[in-house]
């Protein structure tokens, strides 16, 4: 036997030869090619991440208001003039039989409690329940054709905001903080502001980042929850925690250069360098004993009603925020469900007029001053207001009640501001409420017509997770051109 044939890379050679030795080193390289597959997706993600885009064509609006009510709001009671509901109440719903729904069985028809009034040059028919934003009826446009894919309070919330039944989705606050970024460094890109009453049904959920950068998650501000900790601490002057931010700069970019990938660290540097220039900025927006007199009282602010004043505070933060260049606003009224139905969300299962005789001046005053006073200092030609919630109700009454059951086959939800074409209705219910029947509109109708609205095509917003290109809209929406001016 000669030298060559006994060399070793003569026999690593005879080893590749073999069937098994080929097969081996395959699979040992097909397993590098994937892993370089999948570290390049990962940086690739990293980098996206961190690119801000620009809109994709001119926008109409630059920043979002939504206004959510959480419970569930009644269509039919408030938006959804059904004159048959009135004339044929105490019947059965015609083809329902023993119809069961979230909470069992309903029994007949059930009539509003409150007539409807026809307001505005539009003539729209709304509550008389609500006066105040019955005067902005020209201005609004109705969607009484939104659909939902859940029943259930938490789900329905988070699908609602997310476009997902299921947590762990980035919110339409956080996909917009993420494709513009921010208008004001010194104040946060996405706030939400929960009632007094408390967080809405899923809490945190409705306003996360999801699997976007955590730095696109909402920042929670409240007039009645105040940041903490904002000022510097007894002993510290302002050149010693200047000089300490300088350093701590330093290091957090030279940390940041050697893993450029590391999107956690990036977000906790993102936020600490947030909060320290917050320190400076915080505090004189949430000062609202800077307006005046009259817009208190246009407000209610100091109402007798503690609830309506703390949620009157929360409107003129909004508006505050809105003015300084916040981009994403979420401004709930009436939070998570209780031991008594009704009592702190508008979840009226058994005494509904008594709920909603409750619920409707809270939000009634306070959001059409909101409305108001964006307008009056130019904010609305440059702003989309959506009044969102999770489901309708029942046109029926739930058997042995006074209330309604939950309803996600069509309910009432609306917009307002730039790009908005005001004093119309579009798509439809049955006679009865009960189920849209004309133009049928999903959340994710909703959300491509707000990113259309803020120059970006929702086919286009994506962001890489789990081997997909993730998208608010999913892999549905269409832009509701007949509601645009």
């Amino acid at each position: 036997m000669t030298h060559a044939a006994t060399s070793p890379s003569a026999t690593s050679l005879a080893g590749l030869l073999t069937r098994r030795g080929f097969l081996d080193s395959m699979l040992h390289g097909l397993i590098g090619i994937s892993l370089i597959d999948l570290l390049g997706r990962d940086t690739d993600a990293a980098t996206r991440s961190r690119r801000r885009d620009v809109p994709h064509f001119a926008p109409k609006a630059k920043r979002v208001l939504q206004i959510f009510c959480p419970g569930g709001v009644s269509h039919v009671d408030l938006w959804d003039y059904k004159p048959e509901l009135f004339r044929r109440a105490g019947e059965p719903l015609p083809g329902a039989g023993q119809f069961v729904s979230f909470q069992g069985k309903n029994g007949n028809l059930m009539a509003p409690p409150w007539p409807f009034k026809q307001v505005g040059e539009s003539g729209k028919w709304i509550s008389s329940m609500l006066p105040h934003l019955s005067q902005h009826v020209d201005e609004i446009a109705f969607i009484h054709s939104m659909t939902s894919r859940s029943n259930t309070h938490g789900p329905a919330c988070v699908f609602m905001n997310t476009g997902q039944t299921a947590e762990g989705f980035p919110s339409a606050g956080a996909w917009v903080s993420y494709a513009l970024g921010s208008e004001n460094k010194n104040l946060p890109t996405y706030v939400a502001i929960p009632d007094i009453r408390g967080e809405p049904p899923n809490g945190k959920a409705n306003w996360s980042a999801g699997f976007l950068p955590a730095r696109h998650q909402g920042i929670v501000l409240a007039a009645h929850r105040p940041i903490r900790n904002l000022t510097r601490p007894p002993g510290i002057g302002p050149d010693e925690e200047r000089a300490t931010r300088q350093l701590l700069s330093l290091l957090n970019d030279r940390y940041q250069q050697r893993r450029p990938a590391d999107e956690a660290l990036a977000a906790r540097i993102a936020a600490y360098e947030l909060a320290a220039r917050m320190q400076l900025s915080a505090p004189e927006v949430t000062d609202l004993s800077a307006e005046p007199e009259w817009v208190h009282r246009m407000y209610g602010t100091e109402d007798p009603n503690r609830l309506k004043a703390a949620y009157a505070r929360n409107c003129l933060l909004a508006r505050r925020l809105l003015e300084r260049g916040v981009r994403y606003v979420t401004l709930y009224c009436a939070s998570r469900a209780s031991g008594v139905d009704g009592l702190l969300n508008w979840d009226a299962h058994k005494t509904l007029k008594s709920d909603y005789e409750r619920h409707c001046p809270i939000l009634d005053q306070p959001t059409a001053a909101l409305l108001t006073d964006l307008k009056l200092r130019g904010l609305l030609d440059e702003t989309v207001v959506l009044w969102t919630t999770e489901f309708g109700r029942m046109p029926t009454h739930q058997q042995g009640t006074k209330g309604r059951d939950h309803n996600p086959d069509g309910f009432t939800i609306w917009l307002m501001g730039a790009g908005i074409k005001g004093g119309v209705s579009y798509g439809a219910t049955d006679e009865f409420g009960r189920r849209a029947v004309e133009k049928v509109t999903t959340v994710w109708d909703l959300y491509a017509t707000v990113l259309h609205l803020l120059g970006l095509d929702h086919r286009r917003l994506t962001y890489y997770h789990n081997g997909l290109d993730r998208r608010l809209t999913d892999v549905h929406g269409h832009v509701l051109h007949e509601i645009l001016s």
